[in-house]
């Protein structure tokens, strides 16, 4: 019988370790900004009816597990100072797989396919735009820490160029997240998380094609559902741009 030399023993040792060291278990579970009313899973975005959920605040939320996979849900609201009736609203959501790199980084893959956005522009589109996204992030560093204030876990991400993200405050342990495998795959591309740098690969206005941008459409039928629901993203914006400086602090 050939026993393992002691150079395979410390090899497979080394490769273990830095298997292991790919996820942090520290920032399992799902987290979300001050607002609390952002929170990724089911309640958010369905994916079985191509359905996205207007949170009634703006505000992003972050979920990990610790197996490494995430599950990402943003709203924003962008105030247009010249022309109130211009303000844009945005609701995006994506999951995929994150690693830890060795310097310390986390980088976070979506699943290409999977990834959704609903963008509403009153001046540059009748009806709001539902699209397919995919954006690769990379973090230059985070902290894990308990806030001094009020005792709650928090979570700082500080995006690729060191800028510190709006602080998140943990809400589920264990995270709530959808499943985290591909959930609308296509004949064509690849259903695995993978780096990618790109954002929209479809476009569908909420209520049928916009100026011949569809291509490979996503459901027609999914896209009528969300018309009537896409249009109160307009009226919110307008009331959220008031809203705007306080809510940057308060996020």
């Amino acid at each position: 019988m050939l026993l393992p030399s002691k150079s395979l023993v410390l090899g497979a040792a080394t490769l273990a370790t830095l298997v292991t060291a790919q996820v942090d278990t520290q920032l399992t579970g799902t987290w979300t900004t001050k607002s609390r009313k952002v929170f990724t899973g089911p309640g958010f975005y369905d994916p079985v009816n191509e359905k996205m959920f207007e949170p009634p605040l703006t505000g992003f939320s972050y979920s990990f597990t610790d197996s490494g996979f995430y599950e990402v849900a943003y709203y924003r609201a962008g105030a247009n100072p010249t022309d109130p009736k211009c303000t844009k609203g945005i609701i995006q959501w994506q999951h995929g797989k994150y690693q830890k790199a060795s310097n310390g980084s986390l980088i976070l893959n979506p699943i290409t396919v999977d990834g959704r956005q609903l963008m509403s522009d009153p001046c540059a589109y009748q009806n709001s735009v539902y699209t397919r996204y995919q954006q690769q992030e990379v973090f230059k560093q985070y902290e894990v820490l308990v806030n001094p204030f009020d005792k709650a876990m928090r979570l700082n991400l500080y995006g690729w160029d060191g800028t510190p993200l709006n602080p998140m405050y943990l809400a589920y342990r264990p995270p709530q997240m959808l499943p985290t495998q591909t959930l609308n795959p296509t004949k064509t591309a690849s259903t695995g998380a993978s780096p990618s740098s790109g954002t929209t690969k479809t476009k569908r206005d909420v209520e049928g094609d916009h100026d011949g941008l569809v291509r490979d459409a996503l459901s027609r039928n999914a896209m009528l559902k969300q018309s009537a629901y896409a249009d109160r993203i307009w009226w919110l914006g307008v009331g959220l741009t008031a809203l705007g400086g306080v809510g940057y602090f308060c996020f």
